[in-house]
């Protein structure tokens, strides 16, 4: 059986990565330089589509198990929940900068950035909190039992951006990671 706390991780350090391409085009539109549209509209498609199909329905039910288990935990874990909604929020609006700015329409540039800035903390923030306060509580409390009920939440599927076969909408970003 795989890990899935292994693979909860190694999503987080992917992601983290994205996100700090992520920033590094915020930082171009920052200097007034063209930012790549493009590659922002992949990385927040990988993120969103990823994370709500094959990222966080494992957490979810490691989530539940932890609370049966550790009863105290509720309070992040609830918090954690919440921050996937606002997350999502935050991702789909700035899409919706991002389509307007890709699309020659005049974004003021404080609505793109503060988009951006917004999602990028969020995100940052609830990859922390994962690592510092839930994953290592999980370690110490869930069952054999418990990491296998995460295990089967989602049907093993190769990832379409860090995987072996890279899908061809995340050639570019791929070859942008690994630059």
């Amino acid at each position: 059986m795989a890990n899935p706390l292994a693979n909860w991780h190694t999503d987080h350090v992917n992601f983290a990565r994205l996100l700090d391409l992520l920033e590094e085009q915020l930082a171009a539109f920052h200097r007034a330089e063209s930012p790549d549209y493009e590659l922002m509209g992949d990385i927040l498609y990988y993120l969103r589509v990823y994370s709500d199909r094959f990222h966080h329905p494992p957490e979810d039910v490691a989530y539940a198990r932890l609370v049966i288990r550790d009863p105290a935990i509720r309070l992040i874990v609830n918090r954690l929940l919440q921050e996937h909604r606002v997350i999502a929020t935050a991702g789909e609006e700035l899409v919706n900068r991002l389509n307007e700015a890709s699309g020659d329409a005049l974004v003021p540039r404080a609505a793109l950035e503060a988009a951006t800035a917004t999602y990028l903390v969020y995100y940052r923030h609830h990859l922390s909190t994962e690592e510092r306060e839930v994953m290592p509580r999980a370690v110490q409390v869930l069952t054999e039992e418990d990491w296998a009920a995460v295990a089967a939440a989602v049907p093993v599927s190769p990832d379409p951006l860090f995987g072996d076969i890279v899908l061809e909408r995340f050639v570019a970003l791929r070859r942008k990671i690994a630059s």
